[in-house]
C-alpha cells in the first residue's frame, strides 16, 4: 500500500516496456516491509535534465535507477559522482543526501561482473569482446577491466564513443590491452552485447555468431524476452550465457545498499520477483 509515508525511486528511461526493476523491488519492499516503491517514468531525452532537477525538488524523493537513454547525460546532473561512474562514463542511480546534493554511482558492471563469476567464468588474465559502448557497454568494460582481464576489445557504431572509453580505460589500467578494432568475436573467451540491438522486432545480430567459439561464454543485456534472438542463436552453437536480467539481479544488493536498505542475498529477490515478458 503506497502511504503518505512512502518513499519514492523513480526507474527513469524511455521507452518504459522493457523496464523490469519494479518487478523484483516492489515485491521485496513489500515483503520486507519496508514503505517504498518504485515507479516506472517515461522520460525523454530532450526532457531529462530539466525534469531530473525537479523530480528531486519532491519531498518524498529518496532516489532514481537510470537506464536508457540517460545514463550518460546523468554524470553533467549530479553534484557528486562516484569513481567508477566517472571511469565508466556514465551512471545508473542517483540519490538525494541530506544537504540537498543529488550523487550519481554505476553498478550495471559490477551486476554483469558478479553474474558471469556466480556461473564458474573466470575471468582474471581473459579476453573480452564488449559490443555497445554506451552507458551500460562502459559500465560493463570498466567492471572487466577492473576484474583482471587481460585483453579487452570494444566496438561501437559511433567508432568515436569507443575510442573516448578505450582512453579512459587506459588511463585507469596501464597493463590492459585495449582495442577498438571491430567486432569480430573471434578468439575471445568472453562476449558481451551491450548494444541496444534486439530490442526491438526485425533487429540485427549485434556480431556475427558464426564467428564465436562454441568454448565463448556470452553475456546479453537487452531484457525484452530471456532468450533473445542474439542468445537462441548462440545457444545453438552450444556456448554458455548469461540471460540480460542476470545483471539487474546481481547489481541489485549493491543498489539497495547505495540507497541505505538493508543487504539481501540474490536468491531472495528472485524468489519474489515477479517478472513477465
Amino acid at each position: 500500500m503506497i502511504t503518505g509515508h512512502t518513499r519514492l525511486i523513480a526507474h527513469l528511461g524511455y521507452p518504459t516496456a522493457t523496464f523490469k526493476a519494479p518487478m523484483i523491488y516492489n515485491p521485496w519492499f513489500e515483503k520486507r516491509g519496508i514503505d517504498a516503491v518504485v515507479v516506472p517514468m517515461g522520460c525523454k531525452a530532450e526532457d531529462y535534465p530539466t525534469f531530473v532537477r525537479s523530480l528531486f525538488r519532491l519531498s518524498n524523493i529518496h532516489g532514481a535507477l537510470v537506464t536508457m537513454p540517460h545514463k550518460i547525460t546523468t554524470l553533467g546532473i549530479a553534484d557528486r559522482v562516484s569513481v567508477t561512474a566517472r571511469i565508466a562514463g556514465s551512471a545508473n542511480a542517483l540519490r538525494l543526501r541530506e544537504d540537498g546534493a543529488i550523487e550519481a554511482d554505476m553498478f550495471d558492471g559490477e551486476g554483469f561482473v558478479r553474474g558471469v563469476r556466480a556461473k564458474g567464468v573466470e575471468l582474471q588474465g581473459r579476453s573480452a569482446l564488449v559490443v555497445g559502448s554506451g552507458g551500460v557497454g562502459s559500465a560493463i568494460a570498466a567492471s572487466l577491466a577492473k576484474s583482471g582481464v587481460a585483453r579487452l576489445a570494444l566496438y561501437d557504431v559511433n567508432e568515436a564513443s569507443a575510442r573516448a572509453l578505450a582512453e579512459r580505460l587506459r588511463a585507469a589500467y596501464e597493463t590492459l590491452a585495449v582495442e577498438t578494432a571491430g567486432n569480430d568475436p573471434a578468439g575471445f573467451d568472453l562476449v558481451v552485447n551491450a548494444s541496444p540491438l534486439g530490442m526491438k522486432d526485425g533487429d540485427p545480430l549485434p556480431m556475427d555468431v558464426s564467428r564465436i567459439d562454441p568454448s565463448t561464454f556470452v553475456g546479453e543485456v537487452v531484457m525484452k524476452a530471456e532468450i533473445t534472438p542474439f542468445l537462441a542463436a548462440v545457444a545453438e552453437r552450444g556456448c554458455r550465457y548469461q540471460v540480460g536480467t542476470d545483471m539487474l539481479f546481481e547489481q541489485i544488493p549493491a543498489y539497495l545498499e547505495f540507497f541505505g536498505y538493508p543487504r539481501v542475498e540474490v536468491d531472495e529477490l528472485r524468489q519474489g520477483a515477479a517478472i513477465r515478458y
